[in-house]
């Protein structure tokens, strides 16, 4: 089993430039919609994300429409380096300052450009 996260942004333009600029993921795949894109997958180190504009959803799955970003999902996203996501987020606006918490992990958290909560974690060596 396999479970791919879809995040409904208003524009998927705005959500490329965090996560291809900055977090260095790469598009694997995109649907134009009319002159801007509508959907595109995204991957990086074997992860993959899938951007959705609320206009593709209304008509692609219009019964979705009415819930398409009423549902709040935040993503946990767990990495190696985390030096590494520290440095890609210098200058970004963090909402969850650099943590280590009771479960072992190293977290710093924030929104992307549509909203979306990420928390970046990487487990501490014992």
């Amino acid at each position: 089993m396999k479970i791919t996260p879809v995040l409904i942004v208003e524009e998927i333009e705005r959500s490329l430039a965090f996560w291809i600029d900055r977090m260095g993921f790469a598009k694997t795949a995109e649907v134009p919609e009319g002159d801007r894109l509508g959907f595109a997958i995204l991957g990086r180190d074997g992860a993959e994300l899938m951007l959705q504009t609320f206009e593709s959803v209304r008509k692609d799955a219009p019964q979705f429409a009415p819930k398409a970003g009423s549902n709040s999902v935040g993503l946990f996203v767990e990495v190696e380096d985390f030096a590494d996501i520290l440095k890609r987020l210098e200058g970004y606006a963090i909402a969850l300052p650099e943590r280590t918490t009771f479960y072992g992990m190293r977290e710093i958290g924030v929104f992307e450009p549509s909203g979306h909560t990420v928390v970046f974690a990487a487990r501490i060596s014992s």
